[in-house]
């Protein structure tokens, strides 16, 4: 029981780094290559971005963010619980320490770290949502737009990646108010690239972070003859922490009978698997297969739509992953009341 306490509070603690890690990364990508540029991007970083450029850079972008994500917290509350709240003031806190650190650093230099518009905005968007991703497969949050579609998912039918959207839009067009000298026709011309840029940027963040939450729950199938098969089970079972399966099988050229092993692994695993095979028999005969999806213990949950009879509602079991996000726990519990 011991060990097993140990190792959970070890794996916390590792998540835990790599969601700081993940969120210093978004504040730093934010700070250094977008924010210099004058591009608004949505979520609550966005809204800092708008009351900073609108005030010439009275109040911070840190101040502002945090201060409207303890707001929403304190707002969404009741509506999503004290679990939720919890797990994203760490986030919120970690985010708003980061880019008051890197704003005060990157706009007291007058120029962008990164001249190019395109590029730097390029790059920033690509950071961003790496650090997003990151943080979101460790269960972490970031807060904003996240807390605004976790209190429309418990109180309605509306997706949550169509209300992020909604929302992270509408605070990108609103950068068409900031204060400009001259006349509306020539502030639209102005402001249109920079709305542009926005919309970029928010896209871009969107599909890293996706493509990372994806790659991190693709899994792999083995097939893995060996004589000395029981002992590359027993290291896959200890060592690698996943299940094995024993099949019988016969060479059809030898006619010997063999076994075979049949293992299932995440992706970023695959390497791991590889190393216990061949320290063990580099002669091994292994095939190796991408898998669209595995469901059940330790891995994903089966998506299903149970329809019941008429007057009754039907439930939906939603897919959720190992360690779903506070966002995707609101989500499920929505689903099930």
């Amino acid at each position: 029981m011991g060990g097993n306490k140990y190792n959970s509070l070890m794996n916390n603690a590792k998540d835990y780094v790599v969601i700081v890690f993940g969120l210093l990364l978004y504040a730093f990508a934010f700070c250094a290559l977008i924010l210099p540029h004058e591009i608004v991007i949505g979520g609550v970083a966005g809204i800092g971005t708008l009351v900073y450029f609108a005030t010439n850079g009275i109040i911070p972008v840190a101040v502002t963010s945090y201060a409207v994500n303890l707001l929403l917290l304190a707002a969404a509350y009741k509506v999503v619980g004290r679990t939720f709240v919890l797990r994203t003031v760490f986030g919120v806190t970690v985010v708003a320490f980061g880019i008051g650190v890197f704003e005060s650093i990157f706009m007291s230099i007058g120029h962008p770290l990164v001249p190019d518009r395109v590029v730097s905005v390029a790059l920033g968007a690509i950071l961003c949502g790496l650090g997003i991703g990151t943080t979101f497969i460790h269960n972490g949050s970031s807060g904003g737009t996240d807390i605004v579609a976790a209190m429309v998912a418990k109180k309605s039918n509306v997706s949550i990646g169509r209300t992020m959207i909604f929302v992270d839009m509408s605070i990108v067009a609103s950068s068409i108010l900031l204060p400009f000298d001259g006349p509306w026709d020539a502030r639209i011309e102005a402001r249109i690239p920079t709305i542009v840029y926005g919309f970029m940027v928010t896209f871009i963040v969107s599909y890293v972070t996706d493509m990372i939450i994806n790659t991190n729950r693709q899994a792999t199938q083995f097939f893995i003859f060996s004589q000395k098969w029981q002992e590359i089970a027993d290291r896959v079972n200890h060592e690698a922490h996943r299940g094995v399966t024993v099949l019988d099988g016969q060479g059809w050229y030898s006619k010997h009978d063999v076994k075979i092993l049949m293992v299932w692994c995440r992706k970023i695993e695959s390497v791991t698997i590889f190393r216990i095979i061949k320290s063990i028999d580099e002669d091994a005969f292994v095939t190796q297969g991408a898998v669209n999806g595995v469901y059940g213990k330790g891995f994903d949950k089966v998506k299903i739509k149970m329809k019941k009879q008429k007057n009754t509602d039907s439930r939906t079991l939603n897919s959720l992953p190992e360690n779903p996000t506070p966002v995707q726990m609101v989500r499920r519990s929505n689903q099930e009341e």
